[in-house]
Formats: structure tokens, C-alpha cells, sequence
């Protein structure tokens, strides 16, 4: 993925630390797998199927960091287009 963005000529970041707060404390650090421009978070997965939960996850990844577009994409699929979901908030 990261070879791809790069010959694209992409900026993205690898591996993204987010501090995430709760009620002025801070609580365990998240890391995002990519983040394409400074705009576009990309979770990636290798899973038999997509859950509610990695839903979740990237939502609350948008949520925190203020990003408005997400997309989640999971390597273990015959089809990776069958297996890319867009998110916007």
C-alpha cells in the first residue's frame, strides 16, 4: 500500500500515534494504520469478514482526530473492491 501511495506521489504517515482524551484525562494512545494527506484515515485488515467492530474502530479513529474521510479495506477477500468501505462523517 505504502509503495503505491509513494509512486502516486501521496504524502501519508505510517503507523500514526492519536492521543485520545476522556473527560480532560488521557486514555490509552491509538495508533492509525495510514493517513493519506493529512486527511484520509486507511485502516487496514486481513480478516475472513469485516465486523461491526472494525466499524467502529475507524469511526472513533475519525471521531478523535478530527478527520472527516475513513476508509477500510481488508486484504483477505478474492476481491479487494468488494471489500473497501468508504466512511464520512
Amino acid at each position: 500500500m505504502a509503495i503505491d501511495l509513494e509512486l502516486d506521489g501521496l504524502r501519508f504517515e505510517r503507523e500514526v500515534t492519536l492521543r485520545v482524551m476522556y473527560r480532560n484525562r488521557p486514555l490509552r494512545p491509538q495508533r492509525l494504520d495510514l493517513v493519506v494527506e493529512n486527511q484520509v484515515v486507511v485502516e487496514l485488515k486481513a480478516v475472513e469478514r469485516l465486523d461491526r467492530i472494525h466499524q467502529a474502530q475507524l469511526l472513533s479513529y475519525l471521531k478523535a482526530g478530527g478527520f472527516k474521510v475513513g476508509l477500510l479495506m481488508n486484504f483477505h477477500s478474492e476481491f479487494l473492491k468488494s471489500s473497501l468501505r468508504r466512511f464520512v462523517l
